[in-house]
């Protein structure tokens, strides 16, 4: 397939007895967990990047091809994307740049994770006891914590290629744009890479923080993946609930008349396992083409080559702007 422009993935994964995301301390020492106003639990957006990192993050680490990338920490984002994965895909934004406008736009999106039906909520009782008598009674504690006993999570994540390890730089003149120039930080067969271990971080999704004692898992047990060569996230309703059969036939229908590859796995039936469909999106991968907006290896540059305002804030051309 050529000119892959953008990449979906949408996901029902079961999960058990779990609080992925937890809300609010309400009530003292009472957890709660996070639910829509119609009953159903969710995985805030902001959660499920988290998990999609740390998925990255250890995938990259065993990966013989790494080279010097990896994946720094939410907390301290550079803007070095030929080397930084999470300021690649996640973007990054710099308040404190100056005049730079130290802003990029992720590639990588996320839809929260949502219950497909109204969720059923338990509550644990946790116990602190001090079996020393010298303790002090105080240290002794009391604490609720909300649970979700069963439910399916549909979770959608969106890969926009075109701004894959690629910048944006506007030319000005008397204040009109007049110039469009893309910048690319590493060449095409890094990029495979790095959308290899997007689809890879999709299927490995266990990192969720308040789960760090319990063996939850958002591990798809369905899932659709589509190559498209458009900037399309429609797909990301085929497993909604209030989606119909005709619904999802036209859906389908849709991308077959574009001629763009998909694959649905499915866990739950002898047709195409969720493995399968990711070792023939893989397979796909390998033998495709990314879009490539700069056309070619040639010129390529690191983010501090491109935009040397970016580590120099205070000399930043009038006529110069990035994304």
């Amino acid at each position: 397939m050529e000119n892959i422009k953008g990449i979906l993935v949408s996901i029902l994964a079961p999960m058990e007895n779990h609080i992925a995301n937890g809300g609010e301390k309400l009530l003292g020492n009472a957890s709660s967990i996070k639910r829509r106003n119609d009953g159903r639990v969710y995985i805030s957006g902001q959660m499920q990047r988290h998990v999609l990192f740390s998925a990255i993050n250890r995938l990259n680490n065993g990966d013989p091809q790494k080279g010097n990338t990896y994946v720094s920490n939410g907390d301290g984002i550079g803007n070095a994307i030929e080397v930084d994965l999470r300021a690649d895909m996640g973007g990054f934004m710099h308040p404190s740049a100056g005049s730079y406008s130290g802003r990029r736009t992720a590639p990588l999106t996320v839809t929260p994770a949502a219950a497909t039906k109204p969720s059923e909520i338990t509550r644990d009782l946790l116990i602190r006891l001090k079996v020393n008598p010298a303790t002090d009674a105080r240290d002794q504690a009391l604490a609720t914590k909300e649970q979700s006993d069963s439910d399916l999570m549909l979770m959608n994540f969106f890969f926009d290629i075109s701004n894959l390890s690629i910048s944006k730089k506007f030319s000005y003149e008397r204040g009109f744009h007049v110039r469009t120039e893309y910048v690319k930080h590493v060449n095409e067969a890094e990029r495979k890479r790095r959308v290899k271990l997007f689809l890879e971080a999709t299927r490995s999704m266990i990192d969720y923080a308040n789960e760090a004692r319990n063996a939850s898992t958002g591990e798809p047990q369905k899932v659709l993946i589509v190559f498209d060569t458009k900037m399309s996230r429609k797909a990301c309703r085929y497993f909604e609930n209030e989606t119909s059969e005709i619904q999802r036939k036209n859906i389908i229908d849709e991308l077959e008349e574009r001629k763009v590859f998909y694959v649905i796995g499915d866990d739950t039936t002898g047709d195409i396992s969720v493995n399968t469909a990711y070792k023939k999106a893989i397979e796909e991968l390998e033998n495709s083409m990314l879009f490539d907006p700069n056309e070619g290896d040639e010129n390529i540059q690191t983010f501090a080559e491109a935009f040397p305002q970016a580590a120099e804030v205070d000399e930043t051309p009038e006529n110069e702007t990035n994304e």
